[in-house]
């Protein structure tokens, strides 16, 4: 004990806080609810990304409550500033966990603890230990290894929280202090989703607000891949995990019913020629592409669009269903105009077309057999969920398989092949000679 003592003591500050810097990025492993965790990272090596990630700061940099000048606030103030020379765009994507200033020289002591048993242990053979001095040593060092993990537990429980309340304001910091004995990233993640700090989901209506309240609007629309470059880059805008949140919302609004009160609708397109969206689409299940020809669309607008092309349409449909003239010889007191004549000799209306209902649709369609699961799940999107919505609707759908193997099937090809088609049920399947 008394040589554990003289170890710790003679340990550098640097060796201390390597060992505390490598159990950190160990905890960087575990990444909640983050796209990524940077444990002691320079602030140079932040990467500058459109993913929110939680960024540990090392044991160099500590915190106190509501400190505005402690190490770690300029630090994570830095972080937030600019990556190395260049200003940092993406500034909406980055949580600060410090460690608190008192506990931290316990975490360091505890690290002394650790290393100087873990070096007795190591020279047992030139320090001519016995068994029950070996004993001691390992029960010591293993002591010493829970403490240290406890205490990092303790000490990181400072979350530093960009944010800016009033879009032309300053950058102001929320201090929130975690609780709890799970990893540090699974602690920091629950505690900024509760106080809505991170979103996780984000619905339809969520997102048309924020896109009044600023607003985000380009004239009638804004484009999603400039919606996903807001969300990562303003603090006054929410906080998502990452692009993948702000799509679901964008596919819940434009799928909602209440789309023209509530919410939006989508479009692929913007004709600027004839002043019209390509590919409107609400009220109905979509696909969103995140680039810079697809737009969210403000609902008035697109109604206006919508209403404008279903009058368009109805017209067309009562001009095709308009008198047409008989093509063969009028007989006394037949319409000039090419109506049907009466009894009377008058001309009266052709009595209108029953128009065509179209009762069945067929389509194949060539996939790619490196991308089948990608290919059938847009089908199955964009065209199959349309007709199997329709009330007494039967939709059937047959996958055909073709294959030319020019080295020819082996056995063992053959027998998998085939256990598998039985297996799903294949109706008609087999290998045969070219």
């Amino acid at each position: 004990t008394r040589l554990a003592e003289d170890r710790a003591g003679q340990l550098s500050d640097d060796q201390i806080g390597e060992e505390i810097i490598k159990r950190l990025r160990e905890e960087a492993r575990t990444r909640g609810d983050f796209s990524k965790v940077h444990a002691c990272l320079p602030s140079s090596d932040v990467p500058d990304e459109r993913e929110t990630r939680l960024v540990i700061l090392g044991p160099e940099f500590p915190h106190a409550n509501r400190d505005e000048k402690s190490a770690a606030r300029k630090e994570a103030a830095a972080i937030l500033d600019s990556r190395g020379t260049s200003p940092r765009l993406c500034k909406n994507t980055l949580v600060f966990l410090a460690g608190d200033g008192n506990r931290l020289r316990e975490l360091e002591q505890s690290a002394r603890q650790f290393l100087a048993w873990s070096s007795i242990s190591n020279d047992r053979v030139n320090l001519n230990l016995d068994e029950l001095q070996k004993q001691q040593a390992d029960v010591k060092q293993k002591s010493a290894d829970e403490t240290v993990d406890l205490r990092i537990t303790e000490s990181y429980h400072w979350l530093l929280a960009p944010g800016q309340p009033d879009p032309k304001g300053e950058v102001t910091w929320t201090d929130l202090k975690l609780q709890g004995q799970e990893s540090l990233a699974t602690r920091a993640a629950k505690k900024l989703k509760n106080e809505e700090l991170l979103l996780t989901q984000m619905g339809g209506v969520r997102l048309r607000t924020e896109l009044d309240r600023i607003p985000l609007w380009t004239g009638n629309h804004i484009s999603i891949k400039q919606l996903c470059d807001y969300m990562a880059r303003y603090l006054y805008l929410p906080r998502l995990r990452d692009e993948q949140v702000l799509i679901a919302a964008i596919q819940e609004g434009v799928g909602s019913l209440s789309w023209q009160t509530d919410t939006f609708a989508y479009a692929e397109g913007w004709d600027e020629s004839r002043q019209r969206y390509q590919g409107l689409r609400a009220a109905h299940a979509i696909r969103v592409m995140v680039d810079d020809r697809s737009l969210v669309v403000k609902a008035d607008a697109a109604y206006g669009q919508m209403e404008k092309d279903r009058q368009v349409e109805a017209g067309a449909r009562a001009q095709g269903s308009s008198t047409i003239g008989d093509t063969g010889r009028a007989t006394p007191g037949a319409a000039s105009a090419g109506g049907v004549a009466t009894p009377g000799g008058k001309p009266g209306a052709s009595p209108a077309p029953t128009p065509r209902k179209l009762r069945r649709f067929h389509g194949a369609v060539q996939v790619d057999p490196l991308r089948l699961g990608r290919d059938a799940g847009r089908i199955a999107e964009e065209i199959v969920q349309h007709l199997s919505g329709l009330v007494g609707s039967k939709v059937e759908i047959t996958i055909e398989i073709q294959a030319s193997l020019a080295e020819g099937a082996g056995d063992k090809l053959v027998r998998d092949v085939t256990e598998n088609c039985r297996t799903l049920k294949f109706t008609d399947f087999g290998f045969e000679e070219a």
